[in-house]
């Protein structure tokens, strides 16, 4: 009988906002017993030490150099993700010796698969230690060392969460707008294909902080108030990321924001949540299903322009887009729940990326485990 664990799942994401902590019983297949979540917000100074530590990564060329100021953000980013977990213990009544680990995602500072390369700060030794708690950690770089891209990751658990929608006989694609969107398709047949889908929340959020201080569109009501440039929208969706059948993750600084003079605060906005939608539909269409639905999560699901233009564009198709809510689940959870589902089968030798995924060239487990 497979062995049922409680895990909880740490998320810090490409938006850098915060953590996303969530906990889960399962036994890392089929069994998916879904418990309390709770986010956790980076002040400004942190969030500048972050983006500080993607310019601080940028000349590396190992996964583990940390040069003495990236070392030292790494070591705040950990300390405050025992502080997240000490806070979710605390306010569910939770003891540490009831969790059998923590799946610890950590922030990635650089991704260049192409060279085969992906950094994620974050001491997970460190983090077991202070909390009590094995933590598996370094997820992404045994995918990479047999071939894969390293990301994404989310899709065993998506395909573990699309049974119902099999079913029903109906190709299901889940979407993840962070700050880089991802999609998993789950066919007709099982059959699970996931890649970057392009920018998700990344663009905008960068524009409306450079022309307002403000980090992010609240709602897509700015965008709301704006129009699409279409000449603008255009130069970013025929970028040759979306062209040829070869898919590959993707880093933030793959797509540049727009220049101030390029459009108005609000029709830049609205542009991007554009580009953000189109993104979705023309990686979609790699796809050897049209996806029946579609189900969003992460934070660009909140972004009401946003996704009424990736409505009315994926009804061309014959497909229903439906916010994770309305499907049963929490978008805000999916992503910390998935790293904690990665880190039961990471426990149990279980694959974690596969060659529909990945791109890599068997299914593989990975993850490093480190002790109390």
């Amino acid at each position: 009988m497979d062995v049922i664990r409680t895990a909880i799942g740490l998320m810090s994401g490409t938006s850098m906002d915060g953590i996303d902590v969530a906990l889960i019983r399962t036994d890392g297949r089929g069994f998916i017993e879904r418990g309390p979540f709770m986010g956790v917000p980076y002040d400004a100074d942190f969030r500048g030490q972050l983006k500080r530590a993607l310019e601080l990564a940028r000349p590396l060329s190992a996964r583990n150099e940390r040069p003495a100021e990236l070392r030292e953000i790494e070591l705040e980013l950990t300390l405050r993700h025992v502080i997240a977990v000490t806070a979710f213990l605390e306010r569910f009544g939770l003891l540490a010796d009831g969790v059998d680990v923590l799946g610890f995602h950590g922030q990635t500072v650089l991704h260049r698969p192409d060279e085969g390369l992906t950094i994620q700060i974050g001491d997970g030794p460190e983090l077991a230690r202070r909390t009590g708690i094995p933590v598996v950690y370094d997820m992404r770089a045994n995918d990479m060392v047999h071939g894969g891209q390293g990301a994404p990751l989310v899709p065993a658990y998506h395909a573990a969460l699309a049974g119902k929608f099999q079913q029903q006989g109906q190709a299901v694609c889940f979407v993840n707008i962070g700050g880089i969107s991802n999609l998993t398709s789950i066919g007709t047949d099982g059959r699970i294909s996931a890649f970057d889908s392009g920018p998700g929340n990344t663009l905008i959020d960068q524009w409306v902080e450079m022309q307002t201080g403000r980090t992010y569109d609240p709602g897509g009501e700015i965008g709301g108030r704006g129009k699409v440039v279409a000449s603008l929208a255009e130069r970013y969706l025929e970028s040759p990321f979306f062209r040829g059948n070869v898919r590959r993750s993707l880093d933030r600084g793959d797509f540049a924001t727009l220049r101030p003079e390029e459009a108005s605060l609000e029709d830049g906005a609205r542009t991007l949540a554009h580009v953000a939608a189109a993104s979705i539909i023309k990686s979609a269409s790699f796809l050897a299903e049209t996806p029946a639905i579609y189900i969003v999560c992460g934070g660009g699901r909140l972004n009401a322009t946003l996704m009424a233009e990736f409505s009315v564009m994926a009804e061309r198709f014959g497909s229903k887009v439906l916010s994770a809510e309305e499907a049963g689940f929490d978008g805000d959870a999916m992503e910390a729940e998935a790293w904690a589902y990665l880190a039961v089968r990471s426990l149990d030798g279980l694959p974690l990326t596969f060659p529909g995924t990945t791109g890599v060239g068997v299914p593989v487990s990975g993850g490093v485990l480190a002790r109390p």
